[in-house]
């Protein structure tokens, strides 16, 4: 793979190249990116989505929203001190009018929109979504679909769907928001289909980051960036873009430090916690006088999670430049954080938060609420739409298909792509909209 390719400015339907040097400097395209995503209705959802703790009422505790702008932000540093790095080694990219800043704004733009297809309720939304198929009603689909549209629902992925909001506006339907290809392959974590199931333990094949539907489309962009192959045949699997790794670490670096600060801030765990696992990661850069001055323990963890935090990019990044060689020719398969000298610290405070916040019984119990309001809700409309495709609708079910928006509406020839259209809708909802339709069809009035 090679550094002038993989930072392709073309969109999808472009008839010409788009060169970096005739580009607009005070209105990059990859920075038009990012204002894209945040105009989005799917991004603005992700404000009253769950990061970790569902439907918290407290100010201070992380939703998708901010997640999604914190990872961004530590995206683009890492871009940024990536970036200078490449352009001082690759200088016929300077040539060509590239600057450290694009890799900055690839990778904050793909970094903002990596939960963009995350359905309610954190994680569990997406397990929930699988379940319903796997051991729930909508098992009865199974005979009617390919294995890969089969296990696109069965293992349902956020990631996946990501991809999808993100272009599909690119093969017929209305929507899509037409990003660089750069920012969709430094976007792309996973970029394989859903069969095999994690045939080799390389990073790619992890979970997977496209549907069925959108597969002729992600190949058209993997050609384009010059992405090389994993595999050959029917099953189709790339090695990364480079940059979803410096993604893929802003991710890793924010949800570990700020999941960890919400779980103290929450009371879930001790502060003493705080300052014996990070005061491993900020004992180079401390002030341990100003430390001693802040008197809550909210300023006191927030200054440990800001030294933390860039103790982290620094070292993300320097593994990155380390083995940039042999992620440019696929042979890096782990995560930059898998192999940095923190990787003990990092995975120490994973546990704590594993054991104090994510099986909390506050989290378990609105999970558990989840997973029953998902079901329910792709029951009903799967069968509403499915009925009105074969002319069997009920008076009940035309009114829920009432409830679906206009981009719903249009039959669907294939049953994929019905069931498809459904599970878009549902992980598209909020949580508190998913709570309120459940209300809906379950007869609670407003």
């Amino acid at each position: 793979m090679n550094w002038e390719q993989l930072l392709s400015l073309r969109r999808a339907g472009d008839k010409e190249q788009r060169l970096r040097k005739d580009q607009n400097e005070t209105r990059l395209g990859f920075e038009v990116d990012f204002d894209r995503i945040v105009f989005s209705s799917s991004f603005r959802s992700l404000q009253d989505k769950t990061q970790v703790i569902p439907l918290s009422q407290t100010d201070f505790v992380h939703t998708r929203l901010t997640h999604s702008m914190e990872v961004s932000v530590v995206g683009r540093s890492l871009g940024r001190i990536v970036g200078q790095k490449i352009i001082e080694k690759y200088p016929n990219l300077k040539n060509l009018g590239y600057t450290f800043n694009d890799f900055g704004a690839i990778v904050a733009a793909a970094a903002l929109s990596h939960d963009i297809g995350n359905p309610p309720f954190g994680h569990s939304g997406e397990k929930a979504i699988g379940e319903y198929f796997k051991s729930g009603k909508g098992l009865q689909f199974k005979e009617n679909l390919t294995a890969k549209e089969w296990q696109d629902f069965i293992d349902f992925e956020g990631n996946a769907n990501g991809f999808k909001i993100l272009t599909e506006g690119n093969h017929g339907t209305t929507s899509g928001l037409r990003l660089s290809y750069a920012t969709l392959g430094a976007f792309m974590k996973y970029p394989k289909e859903s069969l095999p199931k994690k045939p080799t333990p390389h990073i790619v094949d992890k979970k997977f980051g496209f549907f069925q539907g959108e597969k002729d489309f992600f190949k058209e962009v993997a050609s384009d960036l010059g992405l090389k192959p994993m595999r050959t045949g029917e099953d189709i699997a790339f090695n990364r873009h480079p940059l979803s790794f410096l993604v893929e670490a802003a991710d890793d670096i924010c949800y570990t430090i700020i999941d960890f600060e919400d779980g103290i801030n929450l009371g879930l765990i001790e502060e003493e916690f705080a300052l014996e696992y990070l005061i491993k990661l900020v004992k180079n850069t401390i002030d341990t006088k100003k430390y001693h001055t802040l008197k809550t323990k909210t300023d006191r963890v927030s200054y440990l999670r800001a030294l933390a935090i860039g103790t982290l990019i620094n070292e993300a990044a320097d593994v990155f430049l380390k083995n940039e060689a042999a992620i440019l020719s696929g042979d890096y398969g782990i995560a930059l954080l898998d192999k940095c000298a923190y990787e003990a610290q990092i995975n120490d405070i994973i546990q704590i938060s594993i054991a104090k916040i994510y099986n909390s019984q506050t989290v378990v119990e609105k999970e558990v609420a989840g997973y029953k309001i998902i079901a329910d809700l792709l029951d009903v409309f799967i069968n509403a739409v499915n009925n009105k495709y074969t002319n069997n609708a009920s008076n009940y079910d035309k009114l829920i298909f009432k409830l679906l928006p206009d981009n719903c509406i249009n039959d669907r020839a294939s049953l994929y792509q019905r069931i498809m259209m459904v599970c878009g809708h549902v992980a598209s909802m909020s949580d508190s909209y998913a709570i309120l339709t459940h209300k809906k069809i379950n007869g609670f009035m407003m």
